[in-house]
């Protein structure tokens, strides 16, 4: 074997070993980068499951509430009428890909929460609603809800932060952008929220 032909085929080898190196980083980056996508999907569909296990709840304590507390329509209609908008937004998995969306979700759960917050409050004015065991029962399981929603939407940005990281990183950047992976939307905090809400009852 010549010389030449030696150097060529050393030449050859060399960029095939390269090639197959930068396919196979390029393989685990997008690899990585679909698993890290598909977690973020996943903590958002627990995200909605615990929203929407609220939101079934707020029927019958509106109804408890009202059995004992009949002169409060307007804060009964707005407990139904931030419902009903919650119920309208079209989440689904694509909203943690637009942040407009995304906000508009946030907006429409915080007014919810704003007004789950005033409908208990009126409960102070009705000590017998307060001994009542099925208005107990359902607060507990709404306060149990309530913290459900903070612990999954931690969880959620935590694992939206580790993906975004990743997508920000590069080459990572490059790969992210040619196959479309966007930057995942936050759970930021709501106006007023670093005042804790004083509900007692």
């Amino acid at each position: 074997m010549s010389k030449g032909l030696k150097i060529t085929l050393g030449v050859v080898g060399g960029i095939l070993i390269l090639l197959i190196g930068a396919c196979s980083t390029f393989v685990g980056i997008y690899n990585n980068l679909v698993k890290l996508d598909e977690a973020v999907k996943s903590q958002w569909s627990q995200v909605e499951n615990v929203y929407q296990r609220r939101a079934d709840l707020i029927p019958n304590l509106v109804e408890t509430v009202k059995g004992y507390a009949k002169h409060e329509r307007e804060t009964f209609q707005a407990v139904v009428d931030a419902r009903s908008r919650v119920g309208s937004i079209q989440a689904g998995r694509d909203v943690i890909n637009n942040p407009e969306a995304f906000k508009k979700f946030q907006a429409a759960q915080g007014e919810l929460s704003g007004a789950l917050s005033r409908l208990l409050a009126v409960v102070e004015n009705y000590p017998q609603l307060k001994a009542n065991e099925n208005f107990l029962n359902l607060q507990a399981q709404l306060e149990g809800t309530e913290n459900r929603i903070a612990v999954e939407r931690k969880r959620y940005n935590e694992i939206a932060m580790e993906f975004n990281a990743k997508r920000r990183s590069f080459p990572a950047v490059i790969i992210a952008n040619m196959y479309g992976f966007k930057e995942k939307a936050y759970f930021e905090a709501e106006a007023g929220s670093e005042k804790a809400p004083k509900v007692s009852f």
